[in-house]
């Protein structure tokens, strides 16, 4: 008996499901019209009132059942038992069903990846999950205090559910640089891309797949060899290429005893109470010294220049600069931190002056 029951009403749930809402509110608006003219042709009634009896339907269809209202004769008793209560709590329940079904079916469609982000803007894109490595890059991103509220879309290639569903928004397909992945993860609006492949290759194509929708986004790609970045870099010469530098900080911990701590310490927006961020010089500043900019960041701010570059992805990077060294309008400012400091909390002004 219970089987049958079971089949039954799955069988029941199946056909609501399938009803749209629009066949849903012709029912219900059929089923309410007819109870009215029901309740209105047994006569005597003082809930067949225009002003009474929707009131009345409502809360015998929903089984609130107040009591304020109900039928006086017995030809409106019987509808109501007959016709109003088993039509109207069908119609509730049904109601509820598909707001159940919708609300599940999107919660499962987004776990799964199969949601689309397209009509987020400014927002981070990741393009490839590694476990732990990733979570690891999500955990920096929230760290930063400016990208606290931002956004992230997480892509992969694999068929696994969100393994961040309290952080990140997840999208799923076939490949990481197809248009359908790179489309519902809103790339063309997307502020910043992360193409981090399982391997060089499918970084490689990941990345020249977000540059080919949107040139502006501020591109970030991880490569194990060199050749794969310059191959990027030649096509997409806004891209940022970072390539592994294992055997450099490994020369350097053995030559200097220590100096992994640092190099963490200067990229962890979670260890420590300084981190390497950036600011743009404004358009209105006027040039300024590096003397002047270096002892303003730290009286003002407890803050350490530790370098300037004329452009953003270039190789004119220049460290501990002079103290003559100008610093011009559109300059990047790279300076370690407790926080970021945004351009408008610094007085030009006032270092142009000094």
């Amino acid at each position: 008996m219970h089987i049958i029951l079971s089949r039954v009403a799955k069988r029941i749930y199946a056909r609501i499901a399938a009803l749209s809402w629009d066949a849903v509110f012709i029912l219900a608006a059929c089923h309410f019209a007819i109870s009215w003219g029901i309740i209105a042709l047994a006569g005597g009634e003082d809930i067949a009132e225009a002003g009474i009896f929707w009131y009345f339907y409502a809360t015998t269809a929903t089984t609130v059942g107040y009591g304020d209202y109900s039928p006086a004769t017995w030809a409106g008793r019987l509808v109501t038992v007959l016709w109003i209560m088993p039509g109207g709590i069908a119609l509730f329940t049904m109601v509820i069903a598909k707001a159940v079904q919708q609300v599940s079916d999107r919660w499962r469609k987004s776990v799964r990846g199969q949601s689309s982000y397209k009509a987020l803007a400014d927002h981070i894109v990741i393009l490839g999950w590694h476990g732990f490595r990733t979570q690891r890059m999500v955990d920096q991103l929230r760290g930063d205090i400016g990208e606290k509220d931002r956004e992230i879309v997480l892509c992969t290639a694999q068929v696994i559910e969100n393994p961040m569903p309290d952080q990140v928004l997840f999208v799923c397909g076939d490949e990481l640089n197809t248009p359908d992945v790179l489309t519902r993860a809103g790339v063309a609006t997307a502020g910043h891309v992360i193409a981090l492949g399982h391997d060089d290759s499918e970084t490689l194509a990941a990345a020249l797949g977000a540059a080919a929708i949107n040139r502006n986004a501020h591109i970030v790609a991880y490569f194990n060899h060199e050749s794969f970045a310059d191959l990027l870099k030649a096509h997409c010469p806004h891209a940022e290429c970072n390539v592994s530098l294992s055997i450099e900080l490994m020369v350097r911990s053995a030559q200097d005893p220590g100096s992994s701590r640092v190099q963490r310490r200067l990229l962890s927006t979670l260890e420590g109470a300084a981190t390497q961020f950036s600011l743009k010089v404004p358009k209105d500043s006027g040039e300024v010294s590096y003397g002047a900019l270096f002892a303003a960041l730290k009286e003002n701010h407890d803050a350490t220049l530790i370098g300037v570059a004329e452009s953003a992805l270039g190789d004119d990077l220049v460290l501990n600069a002079p103290s003559a060294h100008p610093v011009d309008p559109g300059t990047i400012v790279y300076f370690l931190a407790a926080r970021r400091i945004e351009p408008g909390e610094i007085d030009w002004p006032a270092l142009k002056a000094g």
